[in-house]
C-alpha cells in the first residue's frame, strides 16, 4: 500500500514511517524541506510541498491507499502570542485543505485519511474518564483541535473514510516531552508540576505508530480515537515513576505561578490534563504493547 504522510519528518511521522516500511508499505513523506530529512528506512522517499497547495505531489494521491495528515506548526516552540496562535491554526487548516483538494483532483481516491488531533480537544478536565464521545472543552487547545479536525470533514462527501487521532503525550527518547522531563531529574531536581493532580494522558511512541497503522488497516475504523495508553496517571504519579526509574528523588515541585510566569498561556499544556482513555481503540481489538507507564519507562530508559 502506498501511504503519504504530511508532516512525516516529525517525531510521530518518523516512527510511523519506520513501522509502515517494516510492514511492507510504500511510504512517501511530504515535507517543505525534503533535502533535510535523512536516516530514513530503505525505500522511503520524500517529496517537497509548501504546506498549502497540491503542487508537485497531488498525482501521488491517485491510487494511494492512505494519507496520514500530521502537518502543523509545533505548539511548544514559542510563546502563544495572538500572532503565534493564528500561525499554529493556519498551518493546520492549510494542510487539511490541501489534502482535500488533492483527493478531489484524482480518480482513484485513497481508502482512508488519518487526521491528526490531540487530547487537548477536551480542554481542562476533572477526574472522570474521558472517552471519545465526550464534547469539546474550552481554551486555545480545544478550539485548535476542533478546527484541525474540521479541516478534513469534506472527506465524507468524497466517499473517503476518515479516522481522527486525538493523541496524548508521546513518550520517546528521540524528542517530544520526555527528554525535557528527564533533565531536572538528572540534576536531582525533578518532581511534580503544580499540584501534580492533573491527569497525564500518555502513549509510548511504538504504540502510537502501531495504532495509526491499525486504523489504516481496519476498514471499520472511522471517527475519533483517543491515542492514549489505557492506564493514564496523574502528573505526580508519573513523576514518581520517572524518579524511580532514574533512581532520583521526585520531591522538587515546580509551583504553578512559576510555570505561568515563564510559559504564559502555554503553561496550560503542563498544568491542565485529561484522563483520556482509548475506549474505541480497545473496542476494535487493538492491543497495547506498553499499556502501563512503568513498562513504557522501562523500555525507554534502559
Amino acid at each position: 500500500m502506498r501511504v503519504l504522510i504530511t508532516g512525516g519528518s516529525g517525531l510521530i511521522g518518523r516512527a510511523l514511517t519506520t513501522d509502515l516500511a517494516r510492514n511492507g508499505n510504500e511510504v512517501i513523506i511530504l515535507s517543505r524541506r525534503p533535502e533535510r530529512i535523512t536516516g530514513l528506512p530503505a525505500g522511503v522517499r520524500t517529496e517537497g510541498w509548501d504546506g498549502r497547495t497540491t503542487e508537485r505531489w497531488h498525482s501521488l494521491v491517485d491510487g494511494a491507499g492512505a494519507i496520514v495528515n500530521l502537518a502543523g506548526e509545533n505548539i511548544g516552540s514559542g510563546h502563544w502570542t495572538e500572532g503565534r496562535k493564528r500561525s499554529i491554526l493556519q498551518s493546520r487548516l492549510n494542510a487539511g485543505q490541501a489534502v482535500i483538494q488533492s483527493i478531489k483532483a484524482v480518480t482513484n481516491k485513497p481508502n482512508v485519511v488519518i487526521q491528526a488531533s490531540g487530547t487537548g480537544y477536551y480542554g481542562p478536565c476533572g477526574n472522570g474518564e474521558i472517552p471519545e464521545e465526550a464534547p469539546p472543552g474550552h481554551g486555545f487547545l480545544a478550539r485548535l483541535a476542533v478546527d484541525w479536525e474540521s479541516s478534513t470533514v469534506p472527506l465524507e462527501e468524497l466517499g473517503v473514510r476518515q479516522a481522527i487521532i486525538r493523541t496524548g503525550v508521546v513518550l520517546s527518547t528521540e524528542g517530544g516531552a520526555l527528554p525535557r522531563m528527564l533533565l531536572p531529574f538528572r540534576f536531582y531536581a525533578g518532581g511534580r508540576l503544580g499540584n501534580g493532580r492533573q491527569w497525564f494522558p500518555w502513549i509510548h511512541i511504538t504504540d502510537e505508530a502501531r495504532a495509526i497503522r491499525f486504523l489504516i488497516e481496519n476498514k471499520s475504523a472511522c471517527g475519533p480515537f483517543n491515542l492514549t495508553a489505557p492506564f493514564p496517571l496523574t502528573n505526580a504519579a508519573f513523576s514518581h515513576l520517572l524518579g524511580q526509574r532514574l533512581r532520583r528523588p521526585s520531591l522538587m515541585a515546580t509551583p504553578e505561578f512559576a510555570l505561568r510566569l515563564f510559559f504564559g498561556e502555554m503553561a496550560t499544556v503542563l498544568l491542565d490534563g485529561q484522563r483520556a482513555i482509548p475506549k474505541r481503540l480497545l473496542e476494535l481489538g487493538f492491543t497495547f504493547q506498553f499499556p502501563k507507564a512503568s513498562l513504557a519507562l522501562k523500555d525507554l530508559l534502559r
